[in-house]
């Protein structure tokens, strides 16, 4: 089995100290750690029978008591949206701006635990729909977006993470999840890679990519989309990049099309295309939705004090 869980959530704020009595202790007050963990078989399918003795977390090689344990299969979210609007988002917007519509259908089924948010971004990030419960008013906002321009990614993550309406019980419950539907390239941003790291981390958010880089093709933004889902708990999927896995291709079958095994523009590479991007819809939103839940209070000592 495979687990993955963030690489750094720890979280504490210090009580104002007197420096003039140096003798006197510090109070450090310590936030609890919001863990959630994804676990799947050998096949890629999630495993959702495990308890919370199957779990032992290490903080600085020191194990942790559990707090709070969850597997609850429909655990209240709030989604954010991400949408690049750049040019490079342009060869398959329309099958992006789908998959970005059934997404929103599927993880906002109309139910008030859920709630999400949608913000596109390009020369600047833009808040199109506030947080709802209504995913038809995220869907009217998708229908109407064409892509051109820059990209402000950064800017859109500080957004999501600073200036939107909160649900009530965020990031307990529910958790905060973002969802970045690009190819994470940035040349607009006012904030930095490293800031909005680390502002999502303060906030407790989970940042998922799914990436829109084609098949055959590059970003120079994927090492930074890479990073920004690993270091806050989430992942990167990439539904164009294996069209061809379960096809024949040009070294089988030599043609003057190249290396295209499905011809651009054809019925089946449509289908392909689609077949790939659904499927990544379908992962990262049962991920989201199966996750393990699990919160402790680092232990820094008798009494957390030092």
């Amino acid at each position: 089995m495979v687990a993955r869980i963030p690489l750094a959530l720890v979280f504490a704020c210090m009580a104002m100290a007197q420096i003039d009595k140096p003798s006197k202790p510090i109070k450090v007050q310590v936030n609890e750690v919001i863990v959630p963990v994804t676990v799947t078989d050998e096949k890629g399918r999630f495993v959702s029978n495990l308890e919370a003795k199957d779990f032992r977390i290490l903080d600085e090689g020191k194990e942790q008591r559990i707090e709070f344990f969850s597997r609850d299969r429909n655990q209240p979210v709030v989604v954010g949206f991400l949408v690049d609007l750049s040019n490079n988002a342009r060869i398959h917007w329309k099958n992006y701006q789908d998959a970005a519509i059934e997404m929103v259908l599927n993880l906002l089924p109309g139910d008030k635990k859920y709630s999400g948010y949608l913000i596109s971004y390009a020369n600047e990030a833009e808040l199109q729909a506030n947080t709802t419960s209504d995913s038809d008013k995220l869907v009217e906002k998708l229908r109407k977006m064409r892509p051109g321009g820059g990209s402000a990614l950064y800017d859109a993550i500080y957004m999501a993470c600073m200036n939107r309406q909160l649900v009530e019980g965020e990031p307990y419950d529910p958790r905060r999840v973002l969802i970045v539907i690009g190819d994470g390239h940035d040349n607009s941003s006012k904030k930095s890679l490293q800031e909005v790291i680390e502002i999502a981390q303060r906030n407790l958010v989970t940042i998922y990519g799914m990436s829109t880089v084609s098949f055959g093709f590059t970003s120079e933004g994927d090492e930074n989309l890479q990073r920004m889902t690993s270091e806050t708990g989430g992942r990167v999927a990439y539904p164009l990049n294996n069209l061809y896995s379960d096809v024949d291709g040009y070294l089988s079958h030599p043609s003057d099309d190249g290396n295209y095994a499905l011809t651009v523009g054809m019925g089946a590479y449509a289908s392909e295309v689609s077949s790939g991007i659904f499927h990544a819809i379908a992962t990262i939103a049962g991920e989201i939705t199966t996750q393990y839940i699990l919160r402790y209070v680092p232990d820094v000592g008798p009494g957390n004090a030092k």
